[in-house]
């Protein structure tokens, strides 16, 4: 092999159609139309094309709102509440409706997983004001509503 000459080109992804590109994205995780929409701006010169392949890729049942939250809720529930879940679901561009329906089902189990967020972090209730308040804010930048986060620290010394 010569070393002034370049390297053969390796066979990559480049040969590839915007279809094919959407599809490979879709094979590794649920996308929304908007993320989908955003991440295949990068490989086509004309962005009028994304618009009917995304509604070909709905219609056939390959892109699904509904799977999009299943899977954040999936993921997050664990570690988050509803407010910061649905503010992750807005920024995927998903409807209002759709948000609204994920933060029904997820206030039904809000108080337990609040309360196994506060038990993992915190071995111990609030010994004072100053902790209560820390231990509170923890669990508002984890998107827990005030409601429920009174809840989990009044019953701080019950379960434990």
């Amino acid at each position: 092999m010569d070393p002034n000459q370049p390297p053969p080109p390796k066979k990559n992804k480049q040969g590839l159609s915007l279809r094919a590109r959407a599809l490979g994205l879709l094979a590794q995780r649920e996308y929304s139309k908007q993320e989908l929409a955003r991440r295949l701006l990068q490989y086509t010169e004309d962005p009028d094309e994304i618009p009917p392949l995304i509604e070909d890729f709905e219609q056939r049942g390959w892109l699904s709102e509904k799977r999009v939250v299943e899977q954040v809720m999936a993921t997050r529930r664990r570690r988050f509440g509803s407010q910061k879940i649905a503010h992750e679901l807005r920024q995927k561009g998903l409807s209002e409706e759709v948000i609204a329906g994920a933060r029904e089902t997820l206030k039904e189990s809000e108080l337990e997983s609040a309360r196994d967020v506060w038990r993992r972090k915190f071995p111990e209730p609030p010994a004072d004001a100053s902790d209560r308040a820390r231990q509170m804010r923890f669990l508002q930048g984890r998107g827990f509503s005030l409601d429920i986060i009174r809840k989990v620290i009044a019953g701080a010394g019950d379960d434990q």
